[in-house]
């Protein structure tokens, strides 16, 4: 069965502050996974990473707990309908004083 998988690019975006996009990056390769792994400092930071994973061919963006009820819509805003954006959710983040990255970013 494995022969009936093509490639599957994703990536993994998550958000806190002092991270940039240019360092906090790295690849985790399969015989059928590339998931992209990327640190950002805000959601500006995020929407244009986004926009550059599926650039690269990812159909398909998670994003960690950082990101609030409106970081999520504007990732799926910015890459539009034929990507699916999922995330990891916490109400509050306790990474973030139990605030929500909206509250943050």
């Amino acid at each position: 069965m494995r022969g009936d998988f093509l490639m599957f690019e994703c990536a993994f975006i998550y958000v806190a502050d002092g991270l940039s996009s240019d360092k906090q990056r790295a690849i985790i390769p399969s015989d059928t996974i590339n998931m992209n792994v990327i640190g950002v400092k805000n959601y500006d930071e995020a929407e244009t990473v986004a926009k550059e994973m599926v650039e690269k061919g990812c159909t398909a963006i998670e994003l960690c707990a950082g990101f609030g009820n409106e970081g999520i819509y504007r990732i799926k805003k910015a890459v539009g309908p034929k990507v699916a954006v999922g995330a990891v959710k916490f109400d509050f983040h306790p990474a973030f004083g139990f605030k929500s990255g909206d509250e943050i970013f």
